[in-house]
């Protein structure tokens, strides 16, 4: 270990560190730099040799020469009121936070819910503060995937703005749950159901809409359009869409929101009309989150793996900047993930 440090002057060198790990250079930067792209012996092997050599990165000389930040930006298109009222992004942050945890990555969490909150976040990242970007819960007209594109930036998204989406993406199953819940009411004898659904505008929401239109059909129950009515994923939402609904159809025996939030909204409606859950109106939502779980009664709702995502998310995006940093243009086939969701069944259905 001395000799190591009287051939690089006092301090360490990269060069030395790869030397002791037995691998090369680029190799070992990328360890140190958190890339996924190196096997877990490799890992170990490198910080193995960072531990007895005593290597400190130099951060500043290493983002100067690479033109890097050492930072990340999570961006959600959304109001400070919608983000701290639904458990859906507490659990992204989470599992984008566990997925950072051993790089030396820092995060950046943005709101942009307004139009001077996206200018603002527009000149930000045109300036390159950021080494890449994760989005959240994308409406279809929002510019900034595209400007992200024009800038070269690296950026993964969760909740695509369409089915040709051109970014990197990870997402539930949002087809597949709604259509589970769905197929859960008929099979309990359910005949008259009626959906809440969240902003339209929101890819996923659009696809709840599907599987839920999959489910009717597929039973052979009337497609009654007076059944759907659109909400914005707000609890005050899901409450005025389930008074539409009952004045429409007050025949209504099973309803699926679209997220936990608006289903404790249209509980607390029905619930003032005198329905009881489920004897006369069953009830599930989507996230199963601590909402569904705290309900009276609990709630049934489609579980997606949220904090799972905001890790797959991050991983994706952490090897798009390791592969840009080592000379290539980012990740040819930009991965299309889709996680499975799941039903869990409680006392509301």
């Amino acid at each position: 270990m001395a000799a190591a440090r009287v051939r690089s002057g006092g301090r360490p060198t990269l060069e030395e560190v790869a030397a002791r790990a037995g691998v090369g250079r680029g190799t070992a930067s990328r360890v140190i730099n958190g890339s996924p792209r190196v096997s877990a012996q490799t890992k170990e092997a490198v910080e193995a040799a960072v531990a007895e050599l005593g290597y400190v990165p130099n951060r500043a000389a290493r983002a100067l020469a690479g033109n890097r930040t050492d930072a990340i930006a999570l961006v959600v298109p959304e109001s400070e009121t919608r983000f701290f009222a639904e458990p859906y992004f507490s659990d992204i942050v989470r599992g984008v936070g566990a997925a950072l945890a051993d790089t030396e990555m820092q995060l950046l969490l943005t709101l942009a819910g307004n139009d001077r909150e996206r200018r603002r976040l527009a000149q930000y990242l045109t300036a390159h503060r950021v080494d890449g970007v994760l989005l959240v819960s994308v409406h279809a007209d929002d510019p900034l995937p595209d400007l992200l594109e024009q800038l070269g930036m690296p950026a993964v998204i969760s909740g695509r703005r369409h089915a040709a989406e051109p970014l990197p993406s990870v997402d539930s199953d949002n087809f597949e749950g709604a259509r589970a819940a769905v197929g859960h009411f008929i099979s309990r004898g359910r005949r008259t159901i009626a959906t809440i659904t969240g902003r339209l505008d929101v890819y996923g929401a659009q696809r709840r809409l599907d599987g839920y239109r999959k489910a009717v059909a597929t039973a052979g129950l009337d497609p009654d359009e007076r059944l759907i009515a659109p909400a914005d994923f707000s609890e005050e939402g899901g409450a005025r869409a389930m008074r539409e609904l009952l004045d429409r159809r007050p025949d209504v025996d099973a309803v699926f929101a679209a997220s936990d939030v608006m289903a404790a909204g249209a509980r607390q409606v029905l619930r003032e009309s005198g329905r009881r859950i489920p004897d006369d109106v069953a009830l599930i939502g989507f996230d199963d989150s601590a909402v569904a779980r705290h309900m009276d009664p609990p709630l049934t709702s489609v579980r997606q793996p949220i904090e799972e995502m905001g890790r797959t998310m991050t991983r994706v995006l952490l090897q798009e900047i390791a592969n840009r940093a080592e000379g290539g243009d980012g990740i040819q086939e930009r991965p299309r993930i889709v996680l499975p969701t799941e039903l869990v069944v409680r006392e509301s259905s």
